[in-house]
């Protein structure tokens, strides 16, 4: 089956809102691990569908954010912080995943959200002006 850019690029967007607002589900019932994996997801899901607005290709997680860094970060298109945070998620999640014995507290993944939401609004704009 094949789908038409336009089609992709909502359907990513609308997956990344959907993610988001499991992300703040998760938190308010105190499941940090898995809201830090659904806000990486979020944004992973959001700057995909940048990625296929600039017909830009990348068949892996590293893949992606590399191409945004190179595209986006780099270019000064988007603030560095943008980078560090999509990179800070993209370790999180790996690590709640991956790591034995690894419990995130609430300090360390609520302020991520207010910081998650505005990244997803400069992305959805970027998008939007394309």
């Amino acid at each position: 089956m094949s789908y038409q850019k336009e089609d992709l690029i909502k359907y990513r967007l609308e997956k990344s809102a959907i993610t988001f607002n499991e992300a703040k589900s998760l938190a308010k019932s105190g499941f940090w691990g898995g809201c830090a994996n659904r806000l990486y997801y979020s944004c992973f899901y959001c700057v995909t569908a940048l990625l296929v607005k600039d017909d830009v290709s990348a068949s892996t997680h590293n893949g992606v954010r590399t191409e945004f860094f190179r595209r986006y970060i780099k270019t000064e298109i988007l603030d560095r912080e943008y980078s560090s945070l999509y990179t800070n998620l993209m370790s999180k999640r790996q690590e709640s995943d991956y790591d034995d014995f690894l419990e995130f507290k609430q300090e360390d993944i609520l302020p991520l959200i207010e910081e998650v939401e505005k990244f997803l609004q400069i992305i959805r704009a970027q998008i939007e002006s394309k």
